[in-house]
């Protein structure tokens, strides 16, 4: 493992490598005014590149797109399995929720099944992104807890595979058992090792891998089947949790959620910080991961959108289709003022 907590800032895009390419456009007044470069896989179950655009091995942090790789160990381990955990847990375990009260409590009650509470958490506290819950907390002149923190359900499910495995207490810790487990189920289901780690928002490492990397370990996702070992059954069940539940995994309002119902749960996706976006595809045993160079969500959904629809799972006129891309933007006023689109070449 290295020493260093970050990958040098030359490896974001290799000079060697192929520049990032335009992915998606915004249109005011019949002028190009805004574009958003990337990089963007599509891999089979082999590992090989179906599709490729800009560097498939620019080295990038996958930040929580890769939630379901973090939760890895703790159903590997038994630990989900000797808690009880349900697969709403589960969802909600590779979720960067809203900080709404179907969260909050569940994170809550997760916490006290444990015989735990907020105060274990090692994420971090910040404002709900939830309106209502934020305006509660404003009237009744209360503090954000931990328990608010996007990442809590991936924190709750760091602290039930350290009670399964008996690690300390600071399981955020580069060197502690919880974080060793996810850096070699990370370089295992990627295929490579991580050339270094940086430290999410909420406190965990975060390591990175290529572009290529990354949709490799997708497509892993959406080519297990339940039936073969442990790791092959844990990936399985990741997958239709977060199908099954995606107000879980992030909320209403946002692009994970409402593109998943979108397509009816048979397509996980997740979002990262920084405008990384993946996405696990059963049904065609693909897996996509993309990164946005500018760090712009709108870049991201926008893309992930473009390729959703090009591989014929998602529907381009549903609204939450509509509302990423070919999506019409208004003022204030409601006057149409432009149009947020893909860019020519892509996908």
């Amino acid at each position: 493992m290295p020493t260093t907590q970050s990958a040098p800032a030359s490896a974001a895009v290799p000079a060697s490598g192929p520049s990032p390419v335009p992915m998606v456009q915004l249109w005011r007044g019949g002028m190009l005014e805004s574009t958003h470069l990337g990089h963007a896989v599509i891999c089979d179950d082999t590992g090989q590149i179906v599709q490729s655009w800009g560097d498939p091995q620019a080295i990038i942090f996958p930040r929580s797109s890769c939630k379901m790789i973090q939760a890895l160990p703790l159903l590997e381990s038994g630990a989900a399995e000797a808690h009880g955990l349900t697969d709403r847990q589960i969802a909600l375990a590779c979720a960067s929720h809203q900080g709404a009260a179907i969260h909050t409590e569940a994170v809550t009650r997760w916490l006290a099944d444990l015989g735990l509470s907020d105060a274990d958490l090692r994420c971090g506290a910040h404002e709900p992104y939830d309106i209502p819950e934020r305006n509660r907390l404003i009237k009744a002149d209360e503090k954000p807890c931990q328990c608010h923190n996007n990442c809590s359900g991936k924190h709750s499910g760091f602290l039930t595979l350290n009670r399964h495995i008996k690690g300390g207490p600071e399981y955020v810790e580069i060197d502690h058992p919880v974080q060793q487990a996810v850096r070699q189920a990370t370089e295992e289901i990627t295929g490579e090792t991580a050339p270094g780690y940086g430290i999410d928002g909420c406190s965990a490492p975060n390591f990175a891998t290529s572009v290529h990397g990354l949709a490799r370990a997708m497509a892993r996702f959406a080519a297990a089947t339940g039936t073969g070992d442990a790791r092959d059954r844990a990936m399985h069940r990741l997958t239709r949790a977060m199908g099954q539940y995606p107000e879980m995994v992030a909320g209403e309002g946002r692009s994970c959620t409402e593109l998943m119902r979108a397509m009816d749960g048979r397509v996980a996706i997740k979002t990262g910080a920084e405008a990384v976006f993946i996405a696990i595809i059963p049904e065609r045993k693909m897996g996509i991961a993309l990164k946005i160079t500018d760090g712009g969500t709108r870049g991201s959904e926008g893309a992930i959108t473009a390729l959703l629809v090009q591989l014929g799972v998602l529907d381009p006129n549903h609204p939450a289709a509509r509302k990423r891309l070919d999506a019409v933007q208004r003022n204030c006023r409601g006057t149409e003022v432009g149009i947020i689109r893909r860019a020519p070449a892509f996908p």
